[in-house]
């Protein structure tokens, strides 16, 4: 299926705040202990016609940057791969030398899928999810593959040419 990858606009921000209700059960997300609404990030799309086929949103903090969600409403067909290189090209092109992202411990999928391109683990947030579900109660306490949902796993992929940081 062809499609093609282009920057979130303005006009997105509905469509971005339905497919992240779609895809976490409410117009925003929570990551080490912070609330972002993705509509309001930065982001590229993956279109195909006038249909949407998924959604990277990501935030800027100096030379780092951070992936906050990344969703594909058809998988296996290389648009989370390709919405992933179009953020490491930006951040890349940005100066940044520090790509990160937080997922939670039953994510195996989102293990595999950022470890295989490039991803290192680097951190375990222990019982990182009680202080989420504080924010975002409809966190469930079992994720769909039966494992409990306690823990937030941080990975990174370094971009620059040394790696100055401990990680």
């Amino acid at each position: 299926m062809g499609y093609h990858i282009r920057p979130t606009e303005p006009e997105d921000a509905d469509w971005i705040e339905q497919f992240t209700i779609q895809h976490s059960y409410a117009p925003f997300v929570v990551a080490h202990g912070e609330l972002y609404y993705p509509h309001e990030l930065y982001g590229f799309v993956a279109e195909s016609g006038d249909d949407c086929l998924g959604l990277i949103t990501y935030r800027l903090d100096g030379t780092e940057c951070e992936i906050v969600t990344l969703d594909s409403d058809l998988e296996n067909h290389g648009v989370g791969t390709a919405l992933l290189e179009t953020v490491v090209a930006e951040a890349r092109a940005i100066g940044c030398v520090r790509l990160w992202l937080i997922t939670t411990n039953d994510n195996l999928r989102a293990l595999g899928f950022y470890q295989k391109r490039g991803f290192e683990l680097v951190e375990i947030h222990r019982n990182a999810l009680d202080r989420s579900r504080e924010i975002k109660p409809q966190i469930p306490l079992v994720g769909p593959s039966g494992i409990p949902l306690r823990d937030e796993i941080e990975l990174e992929m370094y971009l620059g040419e040394d790696k100055p940081f401990k990680h």
